[in-house]
């Protein structure tokens, strides 16, 4: 049985920073692209980055490029998301998910091409 656990969210001023960690098990890590998405109170829930090798390239949505960096770890079965430099609209809960790799990059952008999906951890940030 596939478990995806979000932890190190929480409440922060504009301009902070926060780590987010997802510990992954009952899959093989490495064979999977893990990707972080966020659902704001009444939104729908957005792509915020994904990194489909441990030691490939990460995509990021527009609104966060130069602010977080995702990160994965095999050896531990974790992925991370450091969010620098933290605006009130970053706010929310966010989400780590895995899918095969293998698909091409757009596909990862689509929270539907996600199978695994943790409960959630939130972020508030105020201004």
């Amino acid at each position: 049985q596939v478990q995806l656990v979000e932890s190190g969210g929480g409440l922060v001023q504009a301009g902070d920073s926060l780590r987010l960690s997802c510990a992954a098990s009952g899959l093989t890590f490495a064979n999977y692209a893990m990707g972080w998405f966020r659902q704001a109170p009444g939104k729908e829930r957005e792509f915020v980055a994904v990194k489909i090798w441990s030691g490939g390239s990460t995509w990021s949505a527009d609104s966060v490029k130069g602010r977080f960096t995702i990160s994965r770890d095999n050896a531990k079965n974790t992925m991370y998301l450091q969010m620098n430099s933290l605006k009130p609209e970053d706010t929310a809960v966010y989400y780590c998910a895995s899918a095969p790799s293998g698909w091409s990059v757009s596909t990862y952008y689509r929270s539907d091409s996600y199978n695994n999906w943790g409960q959630g951890t939130q972020v508030t940030v105020s201004s």
